[in-house]
C-alpha cells in the first residue's frame, strides 16, 4: 500500500503537493476514482478517492478517516552531525523506520560539522515514515548549541560517553512509558566540560555496550534499545 503525505488536510487541503501528485499520477498512473491513502503526519489516516489527476495538484475527496493514538513513550535524540552528512541522512531514515519522535542536531566542542540541510532531512523522514507505514512524522529540529540541546525536556536523560568506568548500560537504566532524551557526541566525543554540564543538568552517563561505535551507529542502537524497553 502506497501512503501519501499531506500535512494540511485538517486545514482543508484536499490535494497532494506537486512531488506527491507527480508520483501518484506519472509514476503509479493512478486514475480518477482510485483509492488514495494519505496521512497528515499527526496520527490521522485518510482513505480518499481521486477526483482530479493533475500531475501538479492531484485532488481527492475523503471517504474515511482514522486516528492512531501516539505512543505512550517518546524518544528524543540529540546528536552532533558527522562530517560526512550521508551518515546523518542514513540515520534519519533508519531511526524513523524503527520509531522515534524527535531528532535534534547540536554543535559540540569537537564537532567537525556545524550545519545541516534540514529541509532535505525532513524529506528523508517523510519518505521513511510513508515507507514504514507510520502516521506520525518525527520532528526534525534544526541545529542548536550543546547548551540548548541539554535543555530539551524529557523524563529520563542519558549521555552516551565512552570511558573505562561506565558500567551502566542503557537497557538497565531506562524505564518504560517515559519520554527519553539521549545525547550522542561527535567523532571526538564530548569534552569533559560538556559531560560535566550534562551531569549537572540531570543526565545519567550510560553505555551502549563494550565496543566503540560510530556516531550514527550509537544513535541507532540507543533508539532500538529504548524501543525494546517499551515492548
Amino acid at each position: 500500500m502506497n501512503i501519501f503525505y499531506q500535512p494540511d488536510i485538517p486545514k482543508g487541503a484536499h490535494h497532494l503537493d506537486e512531488d506527491e501528485s507527480r508520483h501518484a499520477v506519472k509514476v503509479l498512473r493512478m486514475q480518477v476514482g482510485d483509492e488514495l491513502c494519505v496521512t497528515d503526519g499527526e496520527g490521522r489516516f485518510y482513505k480518499t478517492g481521486i477526483i482530479s489527476t493533475d500531475a501538479r495538484k492531484c485532488s481527492f475527496e475523503i471517504r474515511e478517516t482514522a486516528f492512531q493514538e501516539p505512543r505512550k513513550f517518546r524518544i528524543k535524540l540529540a546528536i552532533a552531525p558527522t562530517k560526512n552528512i550521508d551518515r546523518m541522512e542514513w540515520l534519519v531514515e533508519k531511526a524513523v523506520e524503527i520509531g522515534i519522535e524527535e531528532i535534534h542536531f547540536m554543535v559540540c566542542k569537537n564537532s567537525e560539522r556545524k550545519n545541516i540541510n534540514r529541509d532535505r532531512l525532513v524529506k528523508i523522514a517523510v519518505s521513511a515514515m510513508k515507507q514504514s507505514g507510520q502516521y506520525y512524522l518525527p520532528a526534525i529540529q534544526d541545529i542548536k548549541s550543546f547548551d540548548e540541546a541539554v535543555a530539551v525536556p524529557a523524563d529520563e536523560k542519558f549521555i552516551c560517553y565512552v570511558d573505562n568506568d561506565n558500567p551502566n548500560h542503557l537497557k538497565s537504566l531506562a524505564h518504560p512509558n517515559r519520554s527519553y532524551l539521549v545525547l550522542i557526541g561527535p567523532e571526538g566525543d564530548f569534552s569533559a566540560d560538556e559531560l560535566k554540564l550534562a551531569l549537572a543538568k540531570g543526565f545519567v552517563k550510560t553505555s551502549l555496550g563494550p565496543t566503540r561505535l560510530r556516531t550514527e551507529t550509537a544513535a541507532l542502537v540507543a533508539c532500538q534499545i529504548l524501543n525494546f524497553v517499551n515492548l
